[in-house]
């Protein structure tokens, strides 16, 4: 009995373990399935979109209703494409595991289950393929229908744009305007009586908590915070917390900036969600109310761009060259222009949920048109007696250095471009008005204003970049030597990375303010789809090159590069002082690691890129005929190199003569040597020339260095007295070694001369030249006072008979 209830006990065990194995093994498949469904799903999810939106196309006319179905036909084209991105890593697995049975062989028989795992294998590639073509067809069609619907609105905005009414100058304009302003004003009420009965019947349901908390919350962003907020950045600019340099100024209206475009922007929208919450927006109202948090940011960024630039309380921190007069009036005409926007978009929504009539709103659009015209008149005036004041400075400082070099202020490159483009606004709107064209007049002069603010804006942040980014990477600055000191880069190269990370923003916000300036003409959803287009990425073969993937492949690669860099550094610096390897050794060894690192992070970075190791095999065939022909010298030097650091027949530190030139090596690279001569020059030998040519090392086998000394005394001279003489010189030289021993030999008798040999020793072959001067001077000196006379190997003497006479000189008049 006890027997079979461990065998059941064993047969239960065994069957929760299969179980659980069974279990494991289909977890995959099951998880791998679920994103297929979710994907699947999306992708018809989207399709449906689509279809509604196609629906919805042809009754579509209203700017509103088309901008809500491009919105809608962007979002069905990213759900396609981010199904399809999600499906393709599953096809992926597929091939794999098909690739991994191998083809059916002719002739043999499989089993059953590998026959049955064959078929749903195909079927789920089958059914995957068909999902990810769906997708990408169907992300095709979306960008299809976008287009047309871009079309569409760029139609009706041209035609609203070409729209001709009746000339403000002409009373039939004013005589409709009479007419249907009764009406109009009546719709006006009405749609009040709707938001007070909204908000009325909100209150008695929900009380006066939320929107009295929501209206205190909105008073204290807009004003105490706000406030505070300016205060606090000005008492840090002026500190010696902030950084040293421009970046104080510029940082300081960026700050501005901020503070001044969001807190007003979100105590708007505190506001109207306080009133949202209760539900005391009438439905009609609700563009009406989305229009106010527009409005409000749009006014508030429009004077926070003027007070951080013009600072009309502040010269010192004003960043235009405005000077105190024109700084002040152009900050009033800003606030005019901020409210005139803010009360033209809050007149356009109540004219659109009023449904007032067509007559109102171009006659209204007029007297703004009108408006903005003459702010932008009162603007030229003051930029033009701007002008004229600094041209009056520049005559009185020529005056007052008559006779010497005087330059004059540069002119503002914005009061230039303010100054043309609003004449030109001017004259656009005021002729386009006076003939009609009231909503090409109201265009032309509110992209003049928003053009403007969003140059200065634009050239304000840019300027910030520039400084903020030359600060970061400054070596004055601790996070630029830390930087420094964490990379090992020199001061200089840190500052260079600043440069180009600042020219990069610099693009950036530039791309930025394209953007911002392109919106109003209807076309912001062309900038979404290349925005789109972008972020899916940049095909390269089968590969494809995403924004983050391209950030990630720079991040892997300076991170390769710093840890290579660190270890070369550890390597030089710490481990290999510390071996019993020489100096060249050692220069071959960091040489080798330096160039290892960088193939290494070269590799790294291909992989962070998705680049696979056989693409760059395949262009590096494709390269090599070029290498082969064209790159033949620098591939022949490369390989050299890896020679000359590998067998080190010349090492670092070596003196050696190639051709004519003598010197020691001071570098050794992949490509060329450097070597140093004795005049102190650096001559550059390709590494092919160390292989190919003979080449003298002088300290390959020792450093030892050989003085010879040669030459020539007559027959008579006492050779021991000599001997003794030259050994001496040996001897008392501080730089001729004792062992080996200095000698001096009898090279040979040639008729009347001995040809005489020495040779001594230094220390180093360096010492060779200055030491056997040295030598040859105390030679020559020693032997004038023994008496020891110094022969050439042949002497000719003339001897001149006395007693001989002289010959008669002949007579020149002869």
């Amino acid at each position: 009995m006890q027997n079979r209830c461990i065998r059941l006990l064993r047969w239960l065990l065994a069957l929760h373990l299969c179980l659980g194995l069974a279990i494991a093994a289909e977890a995959p498949a099951s998880s791998a399935a679920d994103p297929q469904l979710a994907a699947v799903a999306q992708i018809q999810a989207a399709s449906n979109a689509l279809d509604a939106v196609r629906k919805s196309l042809d009754d579509a006319d209203a700017a509103e209703t088309l901008q809500n179905l491009s919105e809608k036909t962007l979002k069905a084209k990213r759900d396609a494409d981010d199904a399809s991105t999600t499906l393709e890593p599953l096809l992926k697995q597929i091939d794999a595991r098909i690739a991994q049975l191998g083809p059916v062989t002719a002739g043999v028989e499989e089993s059953p289950e590998l026959t049955a795992q064959r078929k749903e294998l195909a079927q789920q590639r089958s059914d995957l393929d068909s999902a990810i073509k769906s997708g990408k067809l169907l992300s095709v069609e979306a960008k299809q229908t976008a287009d047309n619907i871009e079309k569409i609105r760029t139609q009706q905005f041209n035609q609203q744009i070409a729209r001709k009414v009746a000339s403000p100058l002409s009373p039939s304009l004013w005589k409709q305007f009479g007419e249907h302003m009764p009406a109009d004003l009546q719709r006006i009420m009405g749609l009040v009586r709707q938001g007070q009965a909204s908000f009325q019947s909100a209150i008695a349901k929900h009380g006066w908590g939320t929107p009295l908390l929501g209206t205190l919350i909105a008073l204290v962003l807009m004003f105490p915070l706000r406030i505070w907020l300016r205060s606090a950045g000005r008492k840090f600019a002026a500190s010696e917390r902030a950084p040293n340099g421009r970046l104080r100024r510029s940082g300081l209206a960026v700050w501005m900036l901020l503070v001044g475009t969001a807190l007003p922007g979100l105590a708007s929208m505190v506001f109207i969600e306080s009133l949202h919450s209760i539900d005391a927006i009438a439905p009609r109202l609700e563009s009406v109310a989305d229009a106010w948090i527009r409005s409000t940011f749009v006014a508030a960024f429009f004077l926070s761009v003027s007070a951080s630039l013009l600072v009309p309380k502040r010269p010192t921190w004003r960043l235009l060259n405005i000077d105190d007069i024109a700084a002040p009036a152009l900050t009033r005409f800003a606030w005019g222009a901020a409210a005139l926007t803010w009360f033209s978009m809050m007149l356009n929504a109540v004219d659109i949920a009023a449904r007032t009539s067509a007559v109102s709103s171009v006659a209204l659009d007029g007297l703004i048109a009108l408006t903005y015209v003459g702010l932008i008149m009162s603007v030229l005036v003051i930029v033009s007696r701007q002008r004229q004041r600094q041209q009056q400075v520049d005559r009185e400082k020529a005056a007052a250095h008559q006779g010497e070099e005087h330059r004059p202020a540069r002119t503002s490159n914005w009061l230039m471009f303010a100054w043309l483009g609003g004449h030109l606004t001017v004259l656009a709107a005021l002729i386009a008005a006076l003939l009609g064209y009231l909503n090409f007049s109201v265009f032309v002069a509110t992209q003049m204003v928003w053009i403007t603010v969003v140059v200065l804006a634009t050239t304000l942040l840019m300027k910030f970049a520039d400084d903020f980014f030359i600060w970061l990477c400054s070596a004055e600055s601790r996070i630029g030597q830390g930087i420094a000191l964490g990379t090992g880069l020199k001061a200089s190269r840190v500052e260079q990375i600043g440069v180009l990370l600042s020219a990069l923003m610099r693009v950036c916000l530039l791309l930025l303010g394209l953007v911002a300036l392109t919106a109003p003409f209807g076309n912001s959803s062309s900038l979404a789809v290349l925005a789109d287009s972008l972020t899916n990425g940049l095909p390269v073969g089968d590969a494809v090159l995403k924004p983050m993937t391209m950030v990630r492949g720079l991040v892997v690669l300076i991170a390769g590069l710093t840890i290579f860099r660190t270890f070369q550094h550890w390597l030089v610096e710490t481990y290999l002082p510390k071996t019993e390897l020489d100096i060249g050794a050692r220069n071959s060894i960091s040489t080798v690691a330096r160039y290892v690192g960088i193939i290494l992070s070269g590799l790294w970075t291909l992989a962070a890129l998705g680049i696979g190791f056989e693409k760059v095999a395949l262009l590096a065939s494709a390269l090599s005929v070029g290498i082969g022909f064209g790159l033949q010298a620098i591939t022949q030097n490369f390989v050299s190199g890896l020679i000359l650091l590998a067998e080190r027949p010349v090492k670092l530190g070596d003196r050696v003569r190639i051709g004519d030139q003598v010197g020691d090596i001071r570098r050794i690279s992949v490509r060329a040597t450097e070597i140093q001569t004795d005049d102190k020059s650096t001559v550059i030998v390709p590494n092919s020339e160390f292989i190919t040519k003979s080449v003298q090392n002088l300290t390959m086998d020792g450093s030892l260095g050989r003085i010879s000394i040669a030459f020539a005394v007559p027959l008579n001279t006492d050779i021991v007295k000599l001997r003794e003489v030259l050994l001496g010189l040996y001897e008392e030289h501080e730089n001729v070694l004792a062992l080996p021993a200095p000698a001096m030999y009898v090279d040979s008798i040639n008729g009347s001369v001995i040809n005489i040999a020495s040779f001594g020793h230094v220390s180093s072959s360096r010492n060779v030249y200055s030491t056997r001067s040295d030598l040859l001077f105390g030679l020559l000196q020693r032997c004038a006072e023994q008496g020891i006379a110094l022969s050439s190997a042949t002497d000719i003497h003339i001897i001149q008979d006395k007693a001989a006479p002289a010959e008669p000189k002949e007579n020149p008049e002869a």
